[in-house]
């Protein structure tokens, strides 16, 4: 099974403190971009691979997806996703760790995973799986850690003028990253840009766009704190297509 730190206590405490989790997709300064990149869901199956608190899933369904399964290793974020979700809502919530999870074949027409991606160990089952459980013409859109991002450490950061950067440490070797956020020996996999985007196409996948998320001066003007991921991108966001 995966780290399952989103069950500790302190990580949970502090994520719910986050503006992503108290304001749901519009606390989610790369929302809009990755809005953009999803397909009409008017009456499609849709699979939510890392679903938290269950903000996308109960937007595709307010979108008009005639279901959506969201699968997560969280019991607590599955637990406040169904505090949130009304009971009409066409979304059925699975506890499931994804680094092992099958799902059935050509069962959906839509797959979405959100900041999901740098934990899994096994990249390339987990994009195999996906594609298989596509139907032909299907789309998946996904949110991850940017390379950039996940190749420093927080101890790295270096402050000139007032602005902090963060040199990459060892982009080139990947593998796991250990770092404190929220709560201390969080695990992630750093992996380069290359490795991300091939991974898809070994898989079977087009590339249909590729984001990285860099604030507007809108996004700065409202929020300056972003104004460190102008020099470093946060997220990276692909729309592919099966």
């Amino acid at each position: 099974m995966g780290q399952n730190i989103y069950d500790d206590p302190e990580f949970q405490a502090g994520y719910r403190r986050l503006a992503r989790s108290e304001e749901g997709l519009a606390g989610a300064p790369e929302w809009p971009s990755v809005r953009a990149l999803l397909p009409d869901l008017t009456d499609k199956q849709v699979v939510d691979l890392g679903c938290g608190y269950g903000a996308f899933a109960r937007w595709a369904a307010e979108s008009g997806a005639a279901l959506v399964d969201a699968f997560d290793l969280s019991e607590q974020m599955l637990a406040r996703a169904g505090e949130l979700t009304g009971p009409s809502a066409p979304i059925t919530y699975t506890r499931a760790d994804l680094d092992t999870l099958t799902l059935p074949a050509a069962a959906y027409d839509v797959a979405y995973s959100a900041l999901v991606l740098h934990y899994l160990v096994d990249l390339s089952r987990f994009v195999g799986m996906v594609h298989g459980a596509l139907r032909p013409g299907g789309s998946f859109v996904l949110t991850c850690e940017h390379p950039v991002y996940t190749a420093p450490t927080e101890s790295q950061w270096i402050e000139h003028d007032g602005r902090r950067s963060w040199p990459l440490d060892r982009y080139g070797e990947e593998g796991v990253r250990v770092r404190d956020w929220l709560a201390p020996g969080v695990r992630k996999q750093h992996r380069t840009l290359g490795t991300l985007l091939n991974t898809l196409l070994d898989a079977g996948f087009t590339l249909r766009r590729v984001l990285e998320s860099v604030p507007s001066p809108e996004q700065v003007e409202a929020q300056p704190e972003l104004a460190e991921e102008r020099d470093r991108p946060m997220f990276l966001m692909v729309a592919a297509d099966r």
